[in-house]
């Protein structure tokens, strides 16, 4: 049976505002875990790294918070290289998009071969030049392909951290044209990518054929942000979308197919901000749905 460790990282060093790191253990308080244990799962809480608190940077620099975000990441690392190497699945409770690097950075140090399905309401290609807000969690596809030079992206064993054909986007809206950046795609046409739109018509295909690419990998990654489904569904993420992405039952049955991949490595789940929900029912919500086709994709294995 596949061994699980559940680690929070409570950063929103890489965010918009703060909430962001109350996530881990909100998610926690509602379930996650022991929804995960109830359906027969080896699953045991490792607890959170140590995390940070978006601040405002006084800094004149086009990346917000650098120091704080590459020193989460770096922690990442640490606690996946060491429970992947001692053989159980991480899943990793954000916290900003950028502790995924952190998960890859890890996964690297044990596997020479990572790949990443990136389950994402944005296709985080902003980089130094194109940022408006200088917010690293737009950021992280970039830093993955090599677009993004800062500390960020020399955390992981090789350089650029991806090819392109190691990458593989699910979800993405193409009209938020600060993530997005088509010029990237036509130079790398093994990235494969499915919009928000393809998803949603055929959300079978686009699972198929990404689980297919990566199944070359020797370990995979399944990155999970809340923001790929429509805020009027599920308004949790950190930054709305309204009236793009995937309904909650859409983007569950596809995290669930690309968990069941055999060569999964690690999971991570980010995005999530707490506060933007007090009453609970809409995480109540998004527990039950996550950690459900999480448990229905791994015992698929």
């Amino acid at each position: 049976m596949t061994r699980i460790t559940v680690l929070g990282a409570p950063t929103s060093a890489g965010a918009h505002y703060a909430g962001q790191e109350l996530g881990p253990s909100a998610i926690r308080r509602a379930g996650f875990v022991d929804i995960l244990s109830d359906a027969g799962l080896d699953v045991i809480d490792a607890g959170d790294i140590r995390g940070e608190v978006f601040r405002v940077d006084p800094d004149p620099t086009p990346l917000r918070n650098l120091g704080a975000v590459v020193d989460v990441a770096e922690r990442v690392a640490d606690a996946v290289q060491e429970h992947v190497s001692r053989g159980y699945l991480p899943i990793v409770l954000g916290g900003d998009c950028t502790i995924s690097l952190g998960v890859v950075a890890g996964l690297q140090r044990v596997h020479d071969d990572v790949g990443v399905a990136y389950i994402d309401g944005d296709a985080d290609l902003s980089t130094p030049e194109r940022t408006h807000s200088g917010i690293l969690d737009a950021t992280g596809v970039a830093h993955f392909l090599g677009l993004a030079d800062t500390p960020l992206a020399a955390i992981g064993s090789s350089q650029p951290m991806l090819r392109p054909e190691q990458l593989v986007l699910l979800g993405y809206d193409p009209t938020d044209l600060d993530t997005y950046d088509a010029d990237v795609f036509a130079a790398r046409p093994e990235l494969l990518h499915f919009t928000d739109d393809e998803i949603r018509a055929d959300a079978a295909t686009a699972a198929s054929q990404a689980r297919s690419q990566l199944a070359e990998r020797t370990a995979a990654l399944v990155h999970f942000d809340v923001d790929c489904v429509d805020s009027a569904d599920l308004p949790l993420a950190n930054y709305p979308h309204y009236g793009s992405g995937l309904s909650l039952d859409t983007a569950s049955h596809l995290l669930s197919t690309m968990v069941g991949a055999d060569n999964l490595a690690a999971i991570s789940l980010t995005e999530v901000n707490p506060t933007h929900d007090p009453g609970g029912e809409q995480l109540d919500r998004y527990v039950s749905a996550v950690a459900t086709a999480i448990a229905d994709g791994i015992r698929s294995f």
